[in-house]
């Protein structure tokens, strides 16, 4: 059979899927297999589809190619079996612990923002300080237009937060390369690919961002700086994950917690909240 005839026929099948992932992690046949403990020529074999995988092989090469959950459970699928991991909406009984978790370390991080983030970005809770900035920065009702919130939308667009950055383009650069680095290394899936093709089509984007190519700052950090009118806040952020999630969600959910950057910011934000007298609420689910 010809070798792409052949490799057509392998779309679609695990051995496709399994050389799919070892190609994106840039790992030769034998790699793979000294990391897995198999032999190179089993390894090509379950490649060609003319050797079958147990469930503990496909487990063994999951672990050896770095997979996530999500993707464990696919080539799990694929190769015929059930998946392994659940996949729990965050809303669900057996993720209530988790949920009251990701409040309490949201109310924690008053007087700042904080976020929690789904893998493609979207927004599924915030704090009150969270509203607080959205209130104080953007219209509400182009934001209503602009459907489910979205971090990466929401920092890009020109009728959300990007008219009010100071340093729009370099810190639009960072999160552009982090996109690039999700498609490129196989953690961001159809949806993320679409969220990168939307965020470049954007008027004002440099045509240069379309490649996973751009010089990194030489800072420690960088924080991202807002102004409106005389009011300037100027941020970092760091993003925390669940340590041994065994649950799809868990393992794909990001809180991003805004700190401030100079003690100017962190005065303003603190008046900021003493401004407003509503009483303390729930942590609100999507849209916040």
């Amino acid at each position: 059979m010809p070798a792409g005839r052949e490799q057509g026929t392998m779309k679609g099948t695990f051995g496709g899927l399994l050389r799919q992932w070892r190609v994106r992690r840039r790992l030769s046949q034998l790699a793979l297999a000294v990391e897995a403990e198999i032999s190179p020529r089993h390894l090509g074999f379950l490649e060609l589809g003319r050797a079958h995988p147990s469930a503990d092989m496909v487990r063994r090469l999951s672990r050896s190619l770095e997979l996530s959950l999500r993707d464990q459970n696919a080539l799990l699928i694929r190769a015929g079996y059930a998946p392994r991991y659940s996949e729990n909406s965050l809303g669900a009984a057996p993720l209530v612990q988790a949920r009251r978790a990701l409040e309490f370390i949201l109310r924690q991080q008053e007087p700042y923002p904080a976020l929690v983030l789904d893998r493609h970005w979207n927004v599924l809770m915030g704090n009150e300080a969270t509203k607080r900035m959205q209130n104080r920065f953007l219209d509400s009702t182009a934001i209503a237009e602009l459907g489910p919130q979205n971090a990466m939308r929401l920092l890009f667009h020109s009728r959300a937060f990007r008219p009010f950055i100071v340093n729009w383009e370099a810190m639009a650069a960072e999160l552009i390369q982090w996109l690039h680095r999700e498609v490129v290394n196989g953690a961001g899936d159809e949806p993320t690919r679409q969220l990168l093709d939307e965020l470049l089509s954007y008027p004002g984007v440099p045509l240069h961002w379309r490649t996973a190519d751009l010089d990194a700052p030489t800072a420690p950090f960088l924080t991202i700086e807002f102004r409106k009118d005389d009011l300037t806040l100027r941020f970092f952020t760091t993003l925390t994950s669940f340590g041994t999630p065994h649950d799809v969600t868990l393992q794909e959910l990001r809180i991003e917690s805004f700190f401030p950057a100079d003690l100017d910011t962190e005065v303003s934000v603190r008046r900021m909240a003493d401004a407003t007298s509503a009483p303390e609420a729930h942590t609100p689910q999507v849209p916040i």
